[in-house]
């Protein structure tokens, strides 16, 4: 479970009444959820459910057609004005994300720069870092995920879970407050998603928000202090971790949890 008492480093994030649609489709139809800081949140629910528009709502990867999504006590992507929401430039929106990190299924590395090279660009570019030292906090990163011997590889020279928990380290090299995973051991053969669950598992001790997308059942019940359960677009069940999984309350809940366990 996270660590309650270095809890304080992470963000809170509060959802009101989220709705996103895509052309006619309502694919989040009123979300409210609140996530305490240093919180481990596991977002459960058959594909198409809405966990993944989600995730990238709170970091205005998306935008929502109505409602409120608030990350340490500010929108993201929002300035309000009276009840109107006016979307911000985007070096502002920038601003707001430099403490929010995200790990997407795809990895999503630049393939063109060595694993050293990803993990100091942003730090340098974004947030100013001077270069040794964005480059000793790297190396000292890339250890963490058991990699340090990796630095001077390019993406294409690793498995997909080496480039994963490669990501996760460009991730921290931010020191984000906020970290947002979507599904990231879905493209992983299962014998390489143990070393990226090991890597979130401890980094579930470091008092960092977490909430992650995942269909990884065994580490939401270890793992997280809560699970939430989305399907077409609402939740439907949340709570702490192992009473949803263990004892759901919901007809809906019970039937996705015993498809897949």
């Amino acid at each position: 479970m996270a660590a309650q008492d270095i809890a304080a480093s992470g963000f809170r994030v509060v959802a009101r009444d989220v709705h996103k649609s895509f052309g006619s489709v309502d694919v989040l139809k009123g979300i409210d959820l609140t996530i305490e800081p240093g919180e481990v949140a596991c977002i459960i629910g058959r594909s198409g459910s809405g966990k993944s528009t989600f995730l990238r709502c709170i970091d205005h990867l998306e935008t929502i057609d109505r409602g409120e999504l608030l990350v340490n006590g500010e929108s993201v992507g929002y300035r309000r004005a009276g009840n109107t929401l006016y979307e911000l430039r985007s070096r502002d929106i920038a601003k707001r994300r430099r403490h929010i990190g995200m790990v997407f299924q795809q990895f999503n590395l630049f393939g063109h720069m060595t694993v050293l090279r990803n993990l100091i660009e942003a730090p340098v570019g974004v947030n100013g870092v001077a270069p040794e030292a964005a480059k000793e906090r790297a190396l000292a990163l890339l250890a963490q995920v058991g990699l340090e011997d990796k630095a001077q590889s390019y993406p294409r020279q690793l498995s997909g879970g080496q480039q994963q928990r490669v990501a996760i380290a460009r991730a921290l090299a931010m020191d984000p407050k906020l970290l947002l995973f979507d599904e990231p051991t879905s493209a992983l053969d299962p014998e390489l998603t143990g070393d990226v669950l090991g890597v979130m598992r401890n980094l579930a001790n470091t008092g960092i928000t977490m909430i992650v997308v995942t269909h990884e059942m065994g580490f939401a019940r270890e793992v997280g202090d809560t699970v939430t359960f989305m399907d077409g677009g609402r939740i439907v069940e949340s709570g702490p971790a192992r009473d949803v999984i263990n004892d759901p309350q919901h007809e809906r809940t019970r039937a996705f949890l015993s498809s897949i366990l």
